[in-house]
């Protein structure tokens, strides 16, 4: 039955996704940025509504009181990634415009990339480290002047349950530099829909979103360390047996 199911929402995205990215393309000259996001924000909710009733993923939300508090303050988001639902997710459930930091290898992705390409976005270039921190840092204040909260996942990659791969110090460091407000997210969304898996297993995805964390008085290296500590630790209560 998941083998079915999963073969059933890979022929909905075949098909939806590019009807879907001609018409963002046909729509968004008319559209403001914003509205553009709203607009292909469209179909990331509907993805989540038929992975929730095609394949049975689910999800639950904690601590959103934590983003509501500081709606109008700039925010560098820092989460853990383990699968491809949380980047879909985040535009669907989360209060505020995004602005993702992703590789630009996505841009090429037809139809899906052409749509990334016309929203204001941070992508890099990850074969050069120094111009990918430069490209965050700089497009990153551009961003949080604008009134969006920048979205980066600091694994770099998309890693198994259970793994604890090194945290870059990028997100921390823009924060940092810019005074932002800092909100970790923990999820155990890979448990469900794993790296590079075609089947997606039934379950509850639960989004743990933590306390706000002050960047004024420290170092991109000590807010990195603060992050990576508050994730790592929550990773263990909602997904204790990937630890043991």
């Amino acid at each position: 039955m998941t083998f079915i199911r999963s073969t059933l929402f890979a022929l909905f995205l075949l098909i939806f996704t590019p009807i879907w990215s001609v018409l963002c393309m046909i729509a968004f000259p008319f559209l403001s940025p914003e509205n553009r996001y709203t607009f292909i924000g469209l179909w990331n909710k509907v993805v989540i509504w038929v992975l929730q009733h095609l394949c049975g993923i689910h999800y639950e939300i904690r601590g959103m009181e934590n983003m509501e508090a500081v709606l109008n303050e700039p925010v560098v988001i820092l989460s853990k990634h383990q699968s491809a639902y949380e980047t879909i997710a985040y535009i669907a459930l989360l209060p505020k415009q995004l602005c993702f930091v992703f590789k630009r290898e996505l841009l090429w992705i037809p139809f899906f990339g052409w749509a990334l390409a016309l929203l204001k976005m941070i992508h890099i270039n990850r074969a050069s480290k120094q111009t990918a921190a430069l490209s965050v840092a700089s497009q990153g204040r551009k961003r949080l002047s604008e009134g969006k909260w920048i979205m980066l996942f600091p694994e770099g990659t998309r890693t198994p349950i259970g793994s604890n791969k090194p945290y870059r110090k990028g997100g921390a460091r823009l924060a940092s530099a810019t005074g932002a407000l800092v909100i970790p997210i923990a999820h155990n969304a890979g448990r469900f829909w794993p790296k590079n898996s075609f089947l997606k297993q039934p379950g509850t995805v639960i989004f743990s979103i933590g306390p706000v964390i002050r960047s004024e008085g420290k170092s991109g290296e000590e807010l990195q360390q603060e992050v990576e500590g508050w994730i790592e630790a929550e990773m263990r209560v909602i997904d204790p047996s990937a630890y043991q």
